[in-house]
């Protein structure tokens, strides 16, 4: 009888020991319990951070990189440039012509030079607290060129004359037929130009895609 039990037994016995978690997946439940955390699914959860962190870094760089170019331009125009005769690129189309502007972007506005500033200001706030939602590259190149622009002439309104918040800015790119500018302003436009291209394709900062 002993015997038989025995045998009519292992079946279950075996079956129990494989659904049964091992002392190892009992310990590390235990331990994600203890800590107040769920098991992730996957890998997806650790992958969140360093997407944001990278797409907040290219954020950077594209800034970094805009805002040099631009102080770098100046400074050569200031420097060679100013106060001379221009220098045609390609005959009457293109010239390089350095003036100085106390308005917004293409010469508008010369009478709200503070205004400008302060709105300057505000729209790098805006885009530093919005980097912190950022997992999407192409919005992160286009808010990068924003910010960069936006520092670019910045920094010419702050440490340019005549005087901190009031400085007129270094504009040096003169087409046929329209308003002189710099790097800055063509950073802007064209991060202003991605965002709108984003936008209707509805790709949204935090890189989710909607429709309408």
């Amino acid at each position: 009888m002993a015997e038989a039990e025995r045998i009519i037994g292992t079946p279950d016995s075996a079956g129990a020991d494989d659904s049964a978690p091992s002392d190892e997946t009992a310990a590390a439940d235990g331990a994600a319990a203890s800590d107040g955390t769920a098991a992730p699914e996957g890998s997806a959860a650790p992958e969140e951070r360093p997407r944001g962190r990278r797409r907040i870094f290219a954020l950077f760089v594209v800034a970094v990189i805009a805002y040099l170019l631009d102080l770098g331009s100046k400074m050569l125009v200031v420097a060679k440039l100013e106060g001379r005769e221009p220098i045609r690129v390609i005959g009457d189309v293109l010239r390089f012509d350095a003036i100085r502007n106390p308005g917004a972007a293409f010469g508008m506005g010369e009478a709200f030079t503070i205004i400008f500033t302060c709105i300057a200001a505000a729209v790098i706030v805006v885009i530093i607290r919005l980097a912190r939602k950022l997992y999407s590259l192409p919005w992160a190149i286009a808010l990068g060129l924003l910010l960069g622009g936006a520092l670019g002439n910045l920094t010419d309104r702050i440490f340019r004359s005549p005087g901190v918040f009031e400085g007129a800015v270094v504009d040096f790119i003169a087409p046929a037929h329209f308003a002189v500018f710099n790097l800055a302003d063509s950073a802007i436009v064209c991060g202003g130009i991605l965002i709108v291209i984003l936008s209707f394709r509805g790709l949204d900062p935090d890189g989710t895609v909607h429709k309408d």
